[in-house]
């Protein structure tokens, strides 16, 4: 179960593309932050020509990507976990945006209280322009 602001997030927001989330080991004190989608690229064939189409991800049991965090997953069970939504954003680049900005205010590729290993991202002033500067 993912919460937001304290309460269980039991379907997708309106007007949303994706989030930003905190997974927290109660066993061991680290945590990790990440991006997920709800939606991911699929394909469908429609009168014998292959069609993009958005299909629901796995948001609602997705654990992160960290080989670290999945092995502790393994090891103490998805119970030990809590997870909570930072942040809901409205596009992919707003995803990837704060995501990044999460990270980088938390310390997480130093910490070592944190699983994250690394951050790659690519960004346009585009992809973030309705945002405002007050974030």
């Amino acid at each position: 179960m993912w919460l937001f602001e304290g309460k269980i997030v039991e379907e997708v927001p309106a007007d949303t593309f994706g989030f930003v989330y905190l997974i927290e080991c109660t066993k061991n004190g680290k945590a990790y932050i990440g991006r997920k989608y709800f939606t991911k690229a699929g394909y469908k064939v429609v009168k014998g020509k292959r069609k993009k189409l958005r299909k629901e991800s796995d948001w609602e049991t997705y654990m992160g990507s960290s080989k670290d965090l999945l092995a502790d997953v393994e090891l103490y069970g998805v119970d030990c976990f809590k997870r909570t939504i930072l942040r809901f954003c409205q596009t992919r680049g707003e995803t990837n945006y704060w995501e990044a900005v999460e990270i980088i205010n938390h310390k997480a590729i130093i910490d070592p209280k944190y699983y994250n290993q690394w951050l790659s991202i690519k960004i346009t002033r585009k992809s973030v322009q309705h945002l405002s500067l007050s974030g």
